[in-house]
């Protein structure tokens, strides 16, 4: 089954792109949205995974 590569936006305007992952904080790239961790929070104003919307 494919993973969902989508890109998800914060309500700061952080984009997350499984393609380029989140380096900074040990996400490697090609790392789905739905895989990371929890506690993972936007790198940029520290919203929640919960905050994020699919970009369509």
């Amino acid at each position: 089954m494919a993973k969902d590569m989508s890109k998800y936006e914060c309500p700061c305007g952080y984009v997350y792109d499984p393609e380029e992952g989140d380096y900074e904080h040990g996400i490697e790239p090609g790392t789905p949205f739905e895989d990371l961790p929890d506690d993972w929070v936007c790198p940029k104003c520290g919203a929640e995974k919960a905050d994020f919307w699919k970009v369509e």
